[in-house]
């Protein structure tokens, strides 16, 4: 290790030699020459009199280039609030280019630095952003106790005279007295929380006194509305502007860790009219905003804070009432139970007596008794819930139908018939599903509200009636390489099976949503532990030779990040295989293959095939329209009604496992707020296309 690093240090400063004798400008594009240029100015490797000469070359070379000063506490989300800033800035301005140069603390124990800034700066990394940024960490060195380096200054200059549109400089985390970054840009801006303790502690701020504009970030913490009021007026006090408004103060409360936060719009606009009001460029910003506070987008609302303590005062509620329906119905039986003694023409089971036998006294010497225990009977069974009342009632016909040799009940519209009992290797018949031996209503009632047999309220025994006959659970789990090398593999693990149960395993570059990429940090992990997926065309090679419309297949795929992309090729891979069936039935596939050959010769591209040869039993089903989409070649009402067919038939689960995935993987690309919306849009898809044998998340 400590050969390694210093290896590294001596290539480091000798670049920085090089780069401190040349007399050239490295050029815009050359993101490792700019950076030589500013590692020799941090490392002191030019004398006083070639600096002073350089300063004076960048100065007359920079131009107009405008300098943003960022600075404000530590963890008050400055790094998170410029990607914000910058991201607006790149789209809102296509042509224009930007250096970043953020300064971190050095420790003054231990003179190491952490250059951790660029983690949050998300647009550094965008593909149609990143060739837009050029981004530097400095470290404050031996200037351990301020917000600044001293090789800042130059490194500002040099920034300026290659060419950058605009140069963003950001400090360290600062204390109350530090205002120095005013004095090095055109433009200061302070960054601060609402969390900053009484109200007198503004009057130590420095910062509020020379700040062209100030940001409360984090804004949707309790209290920012006071804060920001607070600071409006300190504001207004330190720059002596009482005859303006304190809501007219360049003051703007801001939400950064928010995806398109309105405030943060409505920041960044009024940032570039200020930038071209004070070096009367002619900057006009194009993105649209409205004055206004932080959105309080929270992932569960206000209102519904306590919505896991309302989950469970319902389910105790619940229970609660089904134990005092319980008690009702075992005092109505017992009511029942005692008129069917005395010889009385009882009713069915949960059924009430006519109103005429509740007037009426019966014969003999107990007809006064009989009558009042009718009407007991009578009341106590009116309290009973009328589901019940259903339940006391069907309770034996239900009986009869599982301890009968076959069941029948309908599922879709679709009856079902499926045998009550298994032989077992003796021969005796052992009944699937076994009924509890409960005779009184109250007993009978409650299990029936608190348990239940499988496919019935409550659900605690599952969803359906019966398990799947013809299928066992077996796993034919794959995941390497290509997706030709994967199939290869499912179909040497499903041959003789009489069900497909493909489960996939991805790719970490898949589950990051990346595209394969000939990059040395992605090019290692194509194909590495799980297999690559990018396209369309991938989903059908992977899966083809699998009939993924028939009864007895299902696809588990295990993504988080990009599992709507994963499911969008899988889903149209299905639709595609249902249209290779038309055509065959219709007898145009030959005239299809012929329509796509000309499609791809025409624009002089060899069409996309499966590399090597088919495995033992592929027999080609998902290849036939490699290179298109069924919507290219059927009419359009064909390819609606196979693709409602399609989607409604096709067999499978998206499976994200949160502690895998997410926690030990890292997978979690997205936001958690834009996620759950995703989420609620697929599964709003699936209600609507009535998609109801894929998970659409497990």
């Amino acid at each position: 290790i400590e050969d390694v690093v210093a290896r590294a240090a001596n290539a480091r400063e000798q670049a920085a030699r090089d780069a401190a004798l040349g007399n050239k400008s490295p050029g815009i594009d050359d993101e490792i020459g700019i950076g030589r240029v500013l590692s020799a100015i941090e490392d002191g490797m030019y004398t006083e009199s070639e600096l002073v000469h350089l300063r004076k070359q960048w100065q007359l070379a920079g131009g107009k280039t405008p300098v943003i000063g960022i600075t404000g506490t530590g963890g008050a989300g400055k790094s998170s609030l410029i990607d914000e800033l910058l991201r607006r800035f790149l789209v809102d301005f296509p042509e224009k280019r930007v250096a970043v140069l953020s300064v971190d603390p050095t420790k003054r124990k231990t003179g190491g630095a952490l250059l951790g800034d660029r983690i949050r700066m998300n647009s550094l990394y965008h593909p149609e952003l990143r060739d837009r940024v050029f981004m530097r960490s400095l470290a404050t060195r031996s200037a351990a106790h301020r917000a600044t380096s001293e090789a800042l200054v130059a490194s500002i200059a040099a920034a300026k005279a290659e060419g950058f549109d605009l140069v963003i400089v950001e400090t360290a985390g600062i204390g109350q007295s530090d205002s120095e970054i005013a004095d090095m840009v055109d433009l200061s801006m302070y960054v601060m929380t609402p969390e900053y303790g009484a109200a007198s502690q503004l009057e130590k701020i420095d910062m509020l006194d020379f700040a062209d504009i100030v940001v409360l970030n984090k804004a949707d913490k309790r209290g920012a509305e006071d804060a920001l009021r607070d600071v409006r007026k300190q504001y207004q006090r330190a720059h002596k502007r009482f005859q303006e408004p304190a809501d007219d103060m360049p003051v703007y409360a801001t939400c950064a860790s928010q995806f398109n936060d309105p405030a943060t719009n409505w920041l960044y606009v009024n940032l570039v009219k200020a930038i071209a009001a004070k070096t009367g460029l002619d900057w006009t910003p194009r993105l649209e905003a409205q004055a206004g506070n932080p959105r309080r987008a929270a992932i569960i609302p206000p209102e519904r804070v306590r919505y896991l303590a309302e989950i469970a005062d319902s389910v105790q509620g619940y229970k609660a009432w089904a134990r005092h329906q319980a008690e009702t119905a075992e005092l109505s039986h017992a009511l029942w139970i005692s008129l069917r003694a005395l010889g009385d023409r009882v009713p069915a089971a949960g059924a009430f007596y006519d109103a005429v036998h509740l007037t009426e006294p019966g014969e003999g010497d107990q007809g006064t008794a009989v009558l009042v225990l009718r009407q007991r009977y009578q009341e106590h069974l009116g309290e009973l819930h009328a589901e019940s009342r259903r339940l006391i009632h069907d309770w034996a016909e239900l009986k009869r139908s599982y301890t009968e040799p076959e069941n029948v009940y309908v599922v879709r519209g679709r009856e079902i018939r499926t045998a009550n009992y298994t032989a077992s290797l003796s021969g005796s018949m052992v009944p699937k599903v076994a009924l509890p031996a409960y005779s009184g209503w109250g007993e009978l009632l409650r299990w029936q509200l608190l348990e239940n047999l499988p496919g019935r309220f409550p659900f605690t025994a599952g969803s359906f009636e019966f398990k799947r006959v013809g299928e066992d659970p077996t796993r034919m789990f794959a995941g390497e390489g290509t997706p030709e090398r994967t199939n290869k593999r499912f179909h040497y693990v499903s041959k003789g099976q009489p069900a497909v149960r493909l489960s996939t395993a991805f790719d970490s570059v898949t589950l990051y949503g990346e595209d394969p990429h000939i990059r040395p940090d992605i090019y290692g992990k194509v194909g590495n532990s799980g297999v690559s997926v990018c396209t369309v065309d991938d989903a059908k090679k992977l899966y083809s030779g699998f009939d993924l419309l028939c009864p007895t297949t299902s696809v588990s795929m295990t993504i988080n990040g990009p599992a709507p992309t994963m499911l969008a090729f899988f889903l149209n891979a299905a639709i595609d295989q249902r249209a290779e069936h038309w055509l065959k039935e219709q007898g145009q596939m030959e005239a299809t293959q012929a329509k796509i050959a000309a499609l791809y010769a025409a624009k002089g591209l060899p069409r996309p095939r499966y590399e090597g040869a088919l495995p033992e039993g592929n027999d080609g089903l998902g290849l036939a329209l490699l290179g298109v989409t069924a919507d290219e070649i059927l009419p359009p009402e064909v390819y609606g009604k196979l693709r409602t067919e399609a989607l409604q038939t096709v067999r499978g689960t998206v499976q994200a496992d949160i502690l895998k995935e997410d926690q030990a993987q890292n997978t979690c690309i997205f936001s958690t707020e834009f996620s759950l919306k995703v989420m609620g849009d697929i599964q709003q898809t699936f209600i609507e296309e009535k998609i109801r044998n894929f998970y659409s998340v497990s």
